[in-house]
């Protein structure tokens, strides 16, 4: 039996455009389980112990903006948790892919779901031949929003008759924390490029190429 996991999540809300929230993403982290990533999970918790961090659930965009538990962690200890799920990333055998909107240029929630829904869609149909290559494909999704299940459901089901879903909790997958943290990266990519780098964020990464070496490059390998 082949199965294929994708971990799903989202950056953003289906609110009116704000400065703050520019774009909406969806990413998914595809994972065949033919391929073992226990050696990669047993160093990340070797790591993450080491810094102080054992069995932690990391949430990127707080950490790179110091808020939630984080608030009262140095620059240098944030920038340690965010280096450890990176180089996890880095090394596990994984793909991904993020879809996404500009806010500013959707009228409302039904063209939102109805332009993601699209590009999902002609995401699957291009690498068809792939997905029909498991037996069983399992989609993770922590249920945050409503609309993005919707997306999920509608248009796997309508082309695929393999599909499971199953509500995750993030702390008990590190590859439902790799989609977040791909999301949080893409969000940083899109201001990047827009020139709409908050304050916290600049103060994190320093500058761009910093941004671009050490994240931005390595997670385009693994984009599918």
């Amino acid at each position: 039996m082949k199965e294929l996991s994708i971990f799903v999540d989202e950056s953003g809300d289906f609110g009116e455009y704000d400065f703050h929230s520019p774009y909406y993403i969806i990413s998914l982290v595809f994972h065949d389980q033919a391929n073992s990533i226990e050696n990669d999970l047993r160093k990340l918790e070797i790591e993450m112990e080491y810094i102080g961090w054992p069995n932690h659930c990391v949430h990127a965009g707080p950490v790179i903006r110091s808020e939630q538990e984080y608030k009262n962690c140095s620059l240098e200890e944030r920038q340690k948790i965010l280096k450890r799920i990176m180089s996890f990333t880095r090394n596990v055998k994984v793909q991904y892919k993020s879809i996404y909107i500009e806010k500013k240029n959707i009228s409302d929630s039904i063209e939102a779901t109805g332009k993601l829904s699209k590009q999902l869609a002609i995401f699957l149909r291009s690498n068809m031949e792939l997905f029909l290559g498991y037996d069983t494909i399992k989609i993770y999704y922590d249920n945050g929003q409503t609309e993005v299940t919707r997306i999920l459901s509608s248009v796997f089901n309508a082309l695929l008759d393999n599909v499971e879903f199953r509500k995750v909790i993030p702390s008990d997958y590190r590859l439902f924390q790799v989609a977040d943290l791909i999301c949080t990266l893409k969000l940083t990519e899109l201001k990047m490029n827009s020139h709409l780098l908050s304050k916290s964020e600049k103060y994190f990464f320093k500058d761009k190429r910093t941004l671009s070496k050490n994240y931005l490059k390595p997670l385009a390998s693994k984009e599918l």
